[in-house]
């Protein structure tokens, strides 16, 4: 609990029994409630660690649902268990547990309702190990969807976030894709909606058992990206009828 607010961590998983524990480990449990892990279907042994590990609620899909339907089995599990926090943690290590304390006390004390990890406030991307392409398509989409979006972000790509309960019960999450533009997707309804959004600066680690995806997947998210911003664009203008902004 922080200040009588129900705090729990979700953790999306695919394959990631080598550093589900370390995550896991490094979690501030004086703060946090209660873990759920969603297992999408791995090959590995993810849930029955998470079990061993004593993981309080574990869902396991029985068919690979995508990125997207991982969160959203997470976020619906989370507000049937009443949280008031929930912060959204990669069970690849890539992002250090070690910062849910102060995305906690942003959203505890009412100074920003959703709060992301960035990794490119500061030098944490290129230093902690970013390929090249991958910090210049970043920065790149991040330019045009401020833009287009009307709103500034030095990232909308990061995969560390913190909501209220309110936030994630004001918008459709549910109505978004199953793969990977989900996250952009969740932040365009979250400021269509006018929550505003705090950043902390975040370290990452890019390393061999760290989740990635590979070129060709990175194209087919990025031209995702820039048509929601593009859907976003029309929709603030009072054109478009997107179902994600119900």
């Amino acid at each position: 609990m922080y200040k009588n607010k129900k705090v729990v961590v979700v953790l999306p998983a695919y394959n990631a029994a080598l550093t589900l524990e370390k995550t896991y480990r490094e979690i501030p449990f004086d703060l946090v409630d209660e873990v759920i892990l969603c297992d999408d279907a791995s090959s590995d042994d993810t849930a029955d660690l998470g079990r061993r590990l004593g993981i309080q609620h574990i869902i396991v899909h029985d068919i690979n649902k995508g990125y997207g339907g991982n969160q959203k089995s997470l976020y619906n599990k989370a507000l049937e268990l009443d949280a008031d926090i929930v912060i959204m943690l990669h069970p690849d290590y890539q992002y250090t547990p070690l910062l849910i304390p102060s995305m906690i006390n942003i959203i505890g004390e009412g100074l920003y309702p959703v709060v992301l990890g960035s990794r490119i406030l500061g030098k944490g991307a290129l230093k902690g190990g970013m390929p090249l392409y991958k910090y210049i398509a970043n920065r790149f989409l991040t330019l045009s969807q401020n833009i287009l979006i009307n709103y500034k972000l030095s990232e909308y790509h990061t995969g560390y976030r913190a909501f209220s309960r309110e936030v994630l019960q004001s918008i459709n999450f549910n109505a978004n894709s199953d793969d990977f533009v989900f996250d952009n997707q969740m932040l365009s309804q979250i400021i269509y909606k006018g929550f505003d959004i705090g950043e902390v600066t975040c370290p990452t680690k890019y390393f061999e058992e760290a989740s990635s995806i590979n070129f060709r997947r990175s194209m087919k998210y990025g031209l995702g990206v820039l048509g929601v911003s593009v859907r976003h664009f029309f929709k603030r203008l009072g054109l478009g009828n997107s179902p994600i902004y119900k």
